[in-house]
């Protein structure tokens, strides 16, 4: 076999059934055998930004590894972005790029890029093989890198000789070769002992769960944990499907946008469990205040997370999937009346809410009528700014794996392609992304992909005619000089979406809402709705940047 046709069959091993990418120069012969593949479906994207963002939906949605392609120079290098994404969000897949021939490497050929250099800060790992022999293995250490540990993208640059070689191929490893990688999964039964005596003795616990939990599919397992220990829950952006909504232990989001409630409760309590997450910016404001009555505890497969921002006392390295149980036998059953009825007062006190309007369309509202309309497991993903926020504050998810946004690099047009690739591995399932006017254009040309394959993505654009998060600071901190975040009338989405050959609605009436959404929903297609939103609505409440958790500043809702 050649070795394309071998990196083929490797993939199949690995299970892979979808591919998202777009063909070049030296990966012809690559899509070559792709013409005559029969159980891997290549789905062409318009943009090699977009591959890696379906790849990255594909992972979150599904729990198995994504797979994105393109071709060397700059087809590797469109790439960057979306597996930098990946890479923060701690999301499994492997990105398979083209390289000149190996006599070439080094040379400045057409359309070479160093990928290994230069994707050295933004994967898990990356190979560069330079000889047909070592493909399989490293396709399977590829994979296995990816998925185990903590998850995390994995890129793989592959000469254009390595793919026109020949050689006898018979058997795919059965094993990854990895001197040194490890990955710990049982917790140590020491620490987890003396993580139930803290609990005990906790009169304020707070439990403050992170990505980890949902990548670990532990959702189950901390609800277990929290109910038998009855401690409240507060997720970061990344959790916010790990708890259904309405739980009587649950907070919402913490941090820079997070309810006051949860805010209020980190800064009060005695011990934070850290399940899964690592101490971000956005979560922690000012470290120095953050937490300050609290002894931590720090559950996470990643070693080198804990202590790396807040200093904790006591560490289990682990998976949150195997620990939490270990956890639960330990812990006694306990109730924490005076600590939940404080919890609950904020609640009363400070809910979270909005100003609603009849003479407007509110973009929380819109929010709220798409979490009230569909089933549980239903998808939602986001693109990057205010909406973003409003979909954490204001949709109740009810499942895991059903909220894909970037979270670490905050990604503008991660969404929409996110969606597509959703929807490729959810082919029964609604999947909505909730845009704003400027995100969503960053990757539109998709919508011919999302057209082309039938995928029917429903896309929500709140349309404000602002870069609606970067206007709010300026509204704030820089005297409203609205310098270039104003883009107003920079589009017509419905003709857009018709140029496409996709379903556009304008939405202008707050009555109009439900019945565009409802025809938006049952549409056998791709659809654009564009909901001409109140222009300069802020996301309340905010820990402005620097400030301690408890510092929140909430705007005309005060």
């Amino acid at each position: 076999m050649n070795g394309a046709k071998i990196l083929l069959e490797c993939l199949k091993k690995e299970g892979v059934d979808t591919i998202f990418g777009y063909p070049g120069g030296v990966v012809l012969p690559l899509f070559d055998e792709i013409y005559s593949e029969k159980d891997i479906k290549l789905v062409l994207v318009r943009h090699e930004q977009g591959a890696a963002h379906m790849a990255d939906g594909y992972s979150r949605s599904t729990g198995k590894t994504g797979v994105c392609l393109a071709t060397s120079g700059p087809g590797a290098t469109n790439l960057v972005t979306g597996i930098a994404t990946a890479y923060m969000d701690s999301i499994p897949m492997v990105a398979l790029t083209g390289q000149v021939n190996t006599p070439l490497i080094g040379n400045d050929a057409f359309q070479e890029a160093d990928m290994v250099g230069i994707t050295r800060p933004i994967v898990k790992h990356n190979y560069l093989v330079k000889d047909i022999k070592d493909l399989a293995q490293t396709i399977k250490n590829a994979f296995h890198i990816a998925s185990t540990g903590r998850p995390g993208p994995v890129l793989v640059d592959l000469p254009k000789d390595v793919f026109t070689s020949q050689m006898e191929f018979s058997k795919y490893p059965d094993q990854p070769l990895l001197r040194g990688y490890k990955p710990t999964y049982e917790g140590s039964k020491v620490q987890i002992k003396k993580a139930a005596e803290m609990i005990e003795k906790a009169q304020r616990p707070l439990l403050y769960v992170g990505g980890g939990v949902t990548l670990s599919n532990a959702s189950e397992e901390l609800i277990k944990f929290a109910e038998k220990a009855d401690i409240p829950i507060t997720t970061t952006l990344m959790a916010m499907d790990t708890l259904p909504a309405g739980h009587r232990l649950g907070l919402g989001m913490l941090g820079m946008h997070g309810t006051k409630y949860a805010n209020y409760a980190v800064q009060e309590s005695d011990l934070l469990i850290a399940v899964g997450a690592r101490f971000d910016d956005r979560v922690t404001g000012k470290v120095a205040d953050f937490a300050p009555h609290a002894d931590i505890i720090h559950i996470d497969i990643d070693p080198s997370a804990i202590s790396k921002i807040i200093k904790v006392d006591l560490p289990i390295v682990g998976s949150a999937k195997n620990i939490l149980p270990e956890l639960t036998k330990e812990v006694k059953k306990k109730e924490h009346k005076e600590w939940l009825t404080q919890i609950e007062q904020w609640k009363k006190d400070f809910p979270l809410t909005y100003r609603d309007s009849d003479s407007e369309i509110k973009p929380q509202y819109v929010i709220q009528k798409i979490s009230q309309m569909v089933k549980d497991d239903t998808i939602i993903t986001t693109e990057v700014g205010q909406h973003q926020m409003w979909a954490a504050q204001f949709y109740g998810f009810r499942k895991n794996r059903t909220f894909l946004t970037s979270g670490g690099l905050g990604t503008m047009g991660y969404g929409f392609p996110a969606a597509i690739g959703a929807q490729a591995g959810n082919p029964g399932k609604l999947v909505i992304d909730i845009a704003g006017d400027g995100s969503i254009q960053m990757n539109i040309q998709e919508l011919a992909t999302a057209v082309k394959y039938k995928f029917p993505v429903k896309v929500v654009i709140l349309d404000n005619g602002y870069l609606g998060m970067v206007r709010q600071w300026q509204e704030l901190f820089y005297g409203k000089r609205y310098s270039h975040t104003i883009i107003d009338h920079s589009v017509d989405f419905v003709k857009l979406a018709e140029a496409y050959g996709a379903k556009g609605i304008r939405i202008e009436k707050k009555q109009d809402v439900e019945k565009a959404l409802k025809e938006a929903f049952a549409y056998d297609g791709p659809v654009i709705m564009d909901f001409i939103t109140a222009r300069e609505e802020n996301v309340w409440p905010m820990v402005p940047a620097g400030a301690a958790l408890g510092k929140m500043i909430e705007g005309e809702l005060a």
